[in-house]
């Protein structure tokens, strides 16, 4: 990555930022002692970010045509995600919306969102088949199980992954593509958990792995792309994902993981990443 400049410490640099993802320049901050640093992923870019930050320094307006309008409509702090990232931001929402209904209503929200039917009939639990629930038309089961979470912690340590993730997808690749590898990843992590015979799971953490895959494999194959995960981050979650799926993850009281979710995600994204970087790179 190109250095471009420091700012100090009391530089307020949201507008910029923002600017920045809503131009899709690709960069990264980085914050130590001194400041703020601000590099450039693509040396091709230097030209249209050296305006910008004329502009920027001069206090114009910094948003392209037509998105300083909504970013107005939404100066809401409540709204605000939804003009940086709104696919994101509606996933994340969606699944706030689902667990709260699940502490409202209870088991009817599982039983309608699990990936088939699930029902208690004289006493023990009823599965409906996969063939039988899409053959009636409930093909949202495929995606909806990664709405569900089963508790605070589960629903914050996806939420902020996806978010983590998700704008950075969104805003160098578009709401487009963002909302294909999540919904693509989430068919492909449920089907994977569902084909081990497991019924009741739920959470976006497939998705989240499917995210981390495409961004990495963005950032090692086309970095001019913009794309950026730190190394350790990388072995972290993927350290993660692999103890899990050992005895001694249940030992310690972190049982009953959808493993097989993650890794369906996760080759989602790894496949994903590596077409759209071989495209990339061709550019």
């Amino acid at each position: 990555m190109l250095k471009v400049l420091m700012l100090p410490r009391d530089t307020d640099t949201r507008g910029l930022r923002q600017a920045l993802w809503a131009h899709r320049i690709g960069h990264r901050f980085t914050e130590d002692e001194e400041g703020y640093t601000l590099w450039l992923a693509d040396p091709a870019q230097f030209d249209e970010l050296t305006g910008l930050l004329e502009r920027w320094q001069r206090g114009e307006p910094l948003m392209p045509s037509g998105q300083a309008a909504r970013a107005k409509l939404n100066a809401s702090p409540l709204l605000r995600p939804f003009s940086l990232a709104p696919v994101t931001a509606s996933l994340l929402a969606a699944c706030l919306v689902v667990f709260a209904m699940m502490e409202l209503l209870g088991d009817i929200v599982v039983a309608v969102l699990t990936v088939v039917p699930v029902a208690v009939v004289g006493g023990s639990l009823s599965l409906g088949t996969l063939a039988d629930t899409l053959g009636s038309g409930q093909v949202w089961r495929l995606v909806s199980p990664a709405l569900l979470h089963f508790g605070w912690m589960h629903l914050i340590f996806n939420l902020l992954w996806v978010w983590y993730f998700g704008r950075q997808i969104e805003a160098l690749r578009g709401g487009k593509p963002m909302l294909a590898l999540a919904v693509i990843s989430a068919i492909a992590g449920n089907l994977a958990q569902y084909a081990t015979g497991t019924v009741l799971f739920g959470g976006m953490s497939g998705v989240v792995y499917a995210l981390l895959g495409y961004v990495w494999l963005m950032s090692r194959l086309a970095p001019r792309s913009g794309f950026f995960v730190p190394q350790m981050l990388v072995v972290f979650m993927l350290g993660w994902m692999v103890f899990t799926m050992t005895d001694l993850a249940g030992m310690v009281g972190f049982g009953n993981v959808a493993n097989e979710a993650h890794l369906g995600g996760l080759v989602v994204g790894l496949v994903l990443g590596w077409y759209d970087a071989r495209r990339a790179r061709r550019v």
